[in-house]
């Protein structure tokens, strides 16, 4: 632990114990201490109004005044047991575009252990240069060792952007290489493009419940670094045949800087609904009335060989699983055929789904803000609609 309590300081007011997000400080008598389960996010520093929480963390650099040091775009690729998800060749594509329009190379950051095999998949998806992590410590993904191996790989070759995937291992792994780097990251961005003029990253992202949209730029920290939701951007439709230079990285990563030990990884506890890379989902809201409702729009998901999916209604009615959840606090897809069922079309749904390449909604209610996206719009009970449809694929 960097963090420590000055004991000839601390009066024992306890606004640093009410801080913590981790519940790691304690009050032995009136002096605070810090307990093992901190993990140096230094919250705490700033509420001590008496100067009683110092850390020995090394203090970031002064960003450099000279932003033109800072060149190319990057992709953290991300990848599982070998494999590359598909929100990697995602930002692949996007970061193809971003890089074209500043007239830099689109670099791919591939880290992980015997994985050098997938060099030539990211070659294919555009990438002009991969810089390839490789190391025994990088087999399972931890924060430490990942965070390391990235923020010392940025600080060294002075990337202008970084995009990461905004899964649940980006949305761990881009803070904390910011926060090494003393920049900023806009997260679970929807849209991405470079300013005509002043050349910065512009980075669009849903705010207020998606109520709004709000675009953040980054004029004077590099690099600017943004997450960005699986589903929203395109992989490139035909791939590259050629061939991207590789360079290999050992980063200095010892098996005392990790704090966390991976004991198991369990998969999945139960099937799950593999909304991202669909091609078909049929969605259920409110107006299936109940939880027996789902029951009928997966006749028609399995009719069209598709997946089940949910608004946020139903699940926070307990209809369906937070995994079936479309939209702005759930997942954002891109099917080539989207049918909402009983969804009345709010702007946190339609965030999640309107990218889809044909949009069919069912609903009693010929006014539902979900047929204004919508190719074809069914008014009618979708307790008769859909079993009519039904029969007529089963024929």
């Amino acid at each position: 632990m960097s963090v420590k309590v000055l004991a000839d300081k601390c009066v024992g007011c306890k606004l640093c114990v009410a801080s913590c997000p981790f519940n790691a400080i304690k009050m032995e008598g009136r002096l605070a201490v810090i307990t093992e389960d901190c993990t140096d996010c230094e919250a705490c520093l700033s509420s001590c109004k008496f100067e009683a929480i110092v850390t020995d963390a090394p203090v970031a650099e002064v960003q450099e005044k000279d932003l033109s040091a800072y060149k190319d775009v990057w992709v953290i690729c991300e990848q599982r047991d070998g494999v590359l998800t598909q929100t990697a060749s995602e930002l692949l594509g996007e970061g193809r575009k971003l890089a074209d329009d500043l007239g830099h190379k689109l670099c791919a950051v591939l880290a992980g252990h015997n994985v050098a095999g997938l060099t030539d998949v990211l070659s294919s998806y555009g990438a002009d240069h991969v810089y390839l992590i490789e190391h025994p410590l990088l087999e399972v993904y931890t924060t430490d060792a990942y965070t390391k191996a990235v923020a010392d790989l940025s600080a060294e070759k002075k990337p202008n952007i970084i995009l990461i995937g905004a899964t649940a291992i980006g949305r761990d792994l881009g803070p904390r290489v910011a926060a090494r780097l003393a920049t900023g990251l806009t997260a679970d961005c929807t849209g991405l493009e470079i300013h005509e003029t002043e050349r910065n990253l512009l980075q669009t992202r849903p705010a207020f419940g998606g109520n709004l949209m709000a675009t953040i730029i980054t004029p004077e920290h590099r690099p600017q670094m943004a997450t960005v939701r699986p589903g929203v951007m395109k992989a490139l439709e035909t791939p590259k045949t050629t061939s991207a230079t590789v360079e290999r990285v050992t980063p200095v990563i010892t098996e005392d800087m990790i704090r966390t030990n991976v004991l198991e990884v369990v998969k999945a506890l139960k099937e799950t609904a593999n909304l991202s890379e669909a091609e078909v989902i049929v969605s259920g809201g409110r107006g299936l009335g109940g939880a027996e409702g789902f029951e009928v729009i997966k006749t028609l998901a399995d009719a069209l060989g598709g997946v089940v999916g949910s608004s946020r209604a139903a699940v926070d009615a307990g209809w369906a699983d937070h995994d079936q959840q479309v939209g702005q606090t759930g997942q954002t897809v891109r099917p080539r055929l989207y049918i909402a069922c009983g969804i009345s079309g709010a702007i946190q749904h339609l965030a999640g789904m309107q990218s889809s390449e044909c949009i069919v909604a069912i609903n009693k209610n010929p006014d539902a803000p979900i047929f204004k996206v919508a190719d074809y719009c069914i008014v009618g009970d979708l307790y008769k609609v859909i079993p009519q449809l039904v029969e007529e694929l089963q024929k």
